[in-house]
């Protein structure tokens, strides 16, 4: 049983709810990347305060890895269920560390190590966690000096417990270094000096981010999993960078509050998912029909109703798409990686205040609770034009425009009335129901659609050039295919990426009519994106890749799948 990992290696560390599973992932994927590592980071947990099986995956590469592995070379678990609820992803490959004797499990690939027995012997079985975490830095032959800085930091403000978690984690380093040298597993991944200077943030941090790039100075919410992890990260921002933060009494208050921010004057955003979303489809409308701008950001997970609710999904496109009441337009957005989190949140801002449209960002469960380290992106020389105009005393609010966009005003700046009604209004703003400007004022917000459709983001080609084979991706399916594509080692086949979901350009079309076969890959029962590009673009995908139990595409999964479609 031994094992010499040279490019890239997975540990997966899995216990109950209340275990300190998160914080080992925390600690584990800032030392490592504070050592020179790549890493990625993901979990999957459930909807538990207690108990329960959950899990975190970290892979660590001389490489960039950005994408989930079914493949467990080393698994450390915490609980006898942790084993059982991995079952299937435990293979004759897979290193087990354990204490063999407290977990009453046997393997013949696993190395008993007492986790249990030496937590108690410093105080508390609570730190066999940070013993197994010391097990785990030692295989990475990691600087102790690193740990016990990055630990201080982590635990800055329990003082009286970092003595002992240090000597915890010398406690498991030693073991690591026996076992190291005994030859069982031998990590020989490069280390890089460079990515020490990367920074290490999860898809929720990467929105807000990237959402503060676009001015964002308030945000308004109703915790819920997983979209809460946005408003936490504004708010850990929000001293710094003078940001609202409001956590409101329901999800119809969040979006009410945004839009009477943007109307005053703010740049506001909502965080929800998709069960909290179901109750601003009137808030949208409500935008769609007084031109007022508000960013919408859905981290999605399983429906219907609260489904799974700490599980991933692509399954609230339609509900994005055909919100609210009414025809009005809007646009949609979709990261595939952090950097383009950083990106598209910030030109959400700029699209929701240029075209005065309800703008939305799509994540999902697996986006956001992952981890990976990236290049620093300097955010400081960012300028967002500012299109508020200072009103004079004949101010029309919609003035009917070649373009459909009227400049918009604010109260208390100039000297117009800036006059907004959710019924039909003619130019000022005022209530009507003459039905010649009824038709006017709806063919002039619908006329942005054309504009938005011409500047739509391209989409990104990755792959052979003259392909015959096409496949489709969307969200946070974008670096798993990536690393898919990579393992498929096939010349005539590339993959097409949106960023940006709705509306699309029609000369887009051009990317599918060379194909001889279009294979979409989703994390929904139905093909959604599938359909809207049939739909848009009269787009034939001949083959769709679904997935949609809760969790993510691998990248193993994903490459045997797309090779019995090609």
């Amino acid at each position: 049983m031994n094992k010499n990992f040279k490019e890239n290696i997975s540990v997966v560390l899995s216990g109950e709810a209340g275990q300190g599973i998160q914080t080992i992932e925390n600690l584990l994927t800032r030392i490592l990347k504070d050592d020179g590592f790549n890493v990625f980071a993901t979990k999957e947990y459930m909807s538990r305060i207690r108990g329960g099986s959950n899990s975190t995956e970290i892979r660590v590469g001389e490489y960039a890895v950005r994408s989930h592995s079914s493949n467990i070379d080393i698994l450390i678990p915490l609980t006898k269920e942790s084993v059982e609820h991995l079952k299937d992803t435990i293979s004759s490959e897979t290193i087990i560390i354990a204490d063999m004797k407290n977990l009453k499990i046997d393997y013949s690939n696993a190395v008993d190590v007492p986790f249990f027995d030496i937590a108690k012997e410093i105080g508390n079985r609570i730190y066999s966690n940070i013993v197994a975490a010391g097990t785990i830095l030692a295989l990475f032959s990691t600087e102790k000096e690193i740990i016990y800085s990055r630990m201080k930091k982590i635990f800055a403000k329990k003082p009286e417990l970092i003595d002992k978690n240090i000597e915890a984690v010398n406690r498991g380093y030693e073991i690591g270094e026996k076992i190291k040298n005994s030859g069982i597993i031998k990590i020989e991944i490069e280390k890089n000096s460079k990515i020490k200077d990367n920074i290490l943030i999860n898809g929720s941090e990467a929105v807000a981010l990237g959402a503060m790039a676009g001015g964002c100075d308030s945000v308004f919410s109703y915790p819920m999993t997983p979209g809460t992890g946005v408003l936490l990260s504004l708010a850990q921002y929000s001293k710094s960078f003078g940001i609202l933060v409001e956590q409101a009494e329901d999800e119809i208050a969040a979006i009410n509050m945004a839009i009477g921010g943007w109307y005053a004057g703010a740049r506001s955003m909502v965080t929800t998912s998709g069960g909290g979303f179901a109750l601003m489809e009137e808030g949208v409308s409500l935008s769609g029909m007084i031109e007022t701008p508000v960013v919408i950001h859905i981290a999605q997970r399983p429906g219907p109703a609260t489904g799974l609710p700490t599980r991933t999904a692509q399954e609230d496109l339609n509900l994005a798409l055909y919100s609210g009441h009414g025809e009005f337009p809007r646009a949609i957005y979709a990261p595939g990686n952090l950097e383009q989190a950083l990106k598209l949140s910030r030109i959400a801002f700029e699209t929701a205040d240029e075209y005065q449209i309800p703008v939305f960002i799509l994540t999902d469960q697996y986006f956001v609770d992952s981890y990976y380290n990236i290049e620093k992106t300097d955010l400081s020389e960012v300028r967002n034009e500012n299109r508020i105009t200072e009103t004079r005393e004949d101010y029309k609010r919609y003035i009917l425009t070649e373009n459909g966009i009227s400049p918009r005003g604010i109260p208390g700046y100039g000297k117009g009335l800036v006059i907004v009604d959710s019924d039909e209004h003619d130019e000022y703003g005022h209530l009507t129901e003459n039905l010649d400007i009824r038709i006017k004022m709806n063919d002039k917000r619908l006329s942005k659609l054309d504009l938005l459709r011409k500047n739509a983001l391209e989409p990104e080609i990755l792959g052979d050039d003259d392909y015959k084979n096409l496949i489709v991706c969307w969200g946070s399916n974008y670096e798993t295919l990536k690393e898919s594509l990579k393992n498929l080692k096939n010349t005539k086949t590339a993959m097409i990426h949106f960023p940006q979901l709705y509306p699309l350009n029609y000369d887009f079309k051009k990317y599918f009519e060379k194909a001889e076969k279009i294979i979409s890959v989703e994390n929904n029962a139905t093909g959604q994106f599938s359909n809207l590009l049939k739909l848009e673009l009269d787009a034939e995908i001949h083959e769709r890749i679904l997935k949609y139990d809760g969790t993510p595409f691998s990248a193993e999964e994903l490459t045997e799948r797309i090779k019995k479609a090609i």
